[in-house]
């Protein structure tokens, strides 16, 4: 059986360093690169990332919206790129932010999560903003498969706190129910003796004292965080001790265009993920 997602997680950030690099085909990016805007273009960028940093980064990204937008053969065009990162030996999150209820989450969970879906990498990103429990096909289906789940929590977009910080009748505020539920799922791997879960927390770098602000127990959760924001970006190792404190060692920093933005040559790509990874570790483990 395929270790659970957690674990060949730790191994990687622990081998490679702590660094997700995003495969955002922009408009901008592509015509940077010399890329028609189209499906074409999507795939050649993406397959030129893997490339080029295939078994050299932790995970890649790719970004389902920036393949979806071109219809089909842009979708086709994500399979393909998942395929070329498992062919390298990379794990791939896939940024799809699903989140619906029953047999439609369900489906959500077979195209991103089911064995032999060509747009299943090892993990997704969720929102659980029609309840957490609304996840559970998928947390239980990625449990099944060995996948992993990152579940929106405490994002940077300034429109994020509207929910993200509100509180219920029970005076918990939903970022803290979400850390919460994800801990519970959690409990049983990381007291198996897995370094950590495989149910996964976005919390952005730069929300400085959101957790404690939503009374947020990220140490609790015992997952990995896909945290966006991180070194070149902007947040360095104080900001990182505020946003995540004993939790640090389980961030999974996400660096897209500033990495991206060195290609398309090779060796330009594979310097600023150095230098990325570099970054990262000295924040995040320093």
């Amino acid at each position: 059986m395929t270790a659970p997602f957690g674990t060949r997680l730790a191994a990687a950030m622990d081998g490679l360093g702590p660094l997700c690099v995003g495969i955002d085909p922009h408009a901008t990016l592509l015509d940077a690169w010399g890329l028609a805007d189209d499906a074409a273009g999507v795939r050649e960028f993406g397959l030129r990332v893997v490339d080029a940093l295939g078994g050299r980064v932790a995970a890649f990204k790719p970004q389902a919206a920036f393949f979806e937008r071109h219809g089909s053969a842009g979708v086709a065009a994500l399979e393909d790129v998942i395929a070329a990162a498992r062919a390298a030996g990379t794990l791939t999150i896939v940024d799809a932010k699903r989140g619906d209820i029953g047999s439609t989450m369900a489906g959500y969970a077979d195209a991103f999560l089911a064995d032999g879906s060509p747009l299943a990498g090892d993990a997704v990103t969720l929102s659980p903003y029609l309840g957490f429990g609304s996840l559970t096909p998928a947390a239980d289906l990625a449990a099944r498969t060995g996948r992993g789940i990152f579940v929106l929590c405490l994002t940077s977009n300034k429109e994020g706190h509207e929910v993200q910080h509100a509180v219920g009748r029970d005076g918990v505020s939903v970022a803290a129910s979400v850390a919460a539920q994800a801990a519970v799922l959690n409990a049983g791997p990381v007291s198996d003796g897995e370094p950590m879960g495989s149910v996964g927390l976005v919390v952005g770098a730069t929300v400085g004292d959101a957790a404690q602000e939503t009374g947020t127990d990220l140490a609790a959760v015992h997952g990995p965080f896909l945290a966006p924001g991180v070194g070149a970006q902007g947040a360095g190792e104080r900001e990182l001790a505020a946003v995540f404190g004993a939790a640090r060692r389980n961030v999974l920093a996400s660096s897209s265009r500033g990495v991206l933005a060195a290609g398309p040559d090779p060796d330009g790509l594979r310097d600023a993920a150095r230098r990325a990874a570099r970054e990262v570790t000295a924040a995040l483990r320093g």
